[in-house]
């Protein structure tokens, strides 16, 4: 990673006068070029966390979710906005009790309790968001704009896929912009398990990272669920439905499918790029499945 390890003096000021006193930093970024992430701590144990945008929409796009939507959930549910700088990109955000489910050690059960939770929460985000106006036009057209992405993406995967799977990959592509209307949301963009925070202590789920939040198909919410956490387990799956309030629609499922296939190619172009195997080999796992039939 070639980002600084500590926040720019600028920076740093900008947030010590935002919470009123120059705290303890410790980058917490991900492994990734882009990230930068830093945990910020005050006496009596009060951590906040510093937050840099990779681009300026994902700093809109999180701000705006941060002050509109995600206060839907509850306490604990979502970050609180603390401030946040056009200047800098920067948000400063409340931590989230507990920490990424993916790295915690938890039972069938409370897997799947978590999951029921996370799924509530994802409802409560879907019925916040103003989808009125242009947001609303933004959120119809979601399913094409995902869908007129899939060349592009495909020429850059080259010879990573074979004749077949390119084909299945357009097929799915073109059933997408002939599906009838699809329910509409403001989803979280990026949920997973890497962005489901879990508090064993409180019994209590939180999302975190909305930089991808925006109007779109309710469905979109769920293709990288789909195709990583429910692959082996259909009862998280049914968990997170139970919580989000109802299943799929067959329209829905179909979408979701249509959705994975464009996922997979995806993860086949950035995995490499970010020198991540697991994004590579989820989108290797996701296209095979899809081949096989057994995707559901």
């Amino acid at each position: 990673m070639t980002n600084p390890t500590t926040p720019s003096p600028a920076l740093l000021a900008w947030a010590s006068r935002a919470l009123g006193a120059r705290p303890a930093v410790k980058d917490v970024s991900h492994p990734r070029e882009n990230s930068r992430v830093w945990s910020l701590d005050l006496p009596g144990s009060v951590r906040f966390y510093l937050k840099v945008s990779p681009q300026p929409v994902m700093y809109e796009r999180e701000t705006l979710a941060l002050r509109s939507a995600a206060p839907a959930l509850g306490p604990g549910g979502a970050p609180q906005l603390r401030a946040s700088s056009a200047e800098h990109l920067a948000l400063l955000l409340t931590a989230v009790p507990g920490r990424p489910i993916k790295e915690q050690t938890l039972t069938p059960v409370e897997e799947a309790r978590a999951h029921r939770h996370a799924g509530a929460l994802l409802a409560r985000l879907h019925a916040a968001g103003d989808l009125s106006g242009p947001r609303r036009t933004e959120a119809e057209q979601a399913l094409q704009a995902a869908a007129d992405g899939a060349e592009g993406h495909l020429a850059k995967a080259g010879d990573q896929l074979t004749v077949p799977e390119q084909k299945l990959v357009r097929e799915r592509t073109e059933q997408l912009r002939i599906l009838p209307a699809l329910p509409l949301a403001y989803i979280h963009g990026d949920a997973w398990d890497r962005n489901l925070m879990w508090s064993q202590a409180q019994q209590q789920a939180g999302w975190i990272d909305f930089e991808r939040s925006r109007p779109a198909a309710a469905v979109q919410d769920f293709v990288l669920m789909a195709c990583s956490t429910w692959t082996d387990r259909p009862d998280l799956r049914a968990a997170c439905l139970q919580g989000y309030g109802r299943n799929l629609t067959p329209e829905e499922q179909h979408a979701l499918m249509c959705l994975a296939a464009l996922d997979a190619v995806s993860c086949l172009v950035w995995g490499p790029k970010l020198d991540d195997p697991h994004v590579s080999a989820r989108g290797r796992r996701t296209l095979d499945r899809l081949m096989a039939g057994v995707f559901a």
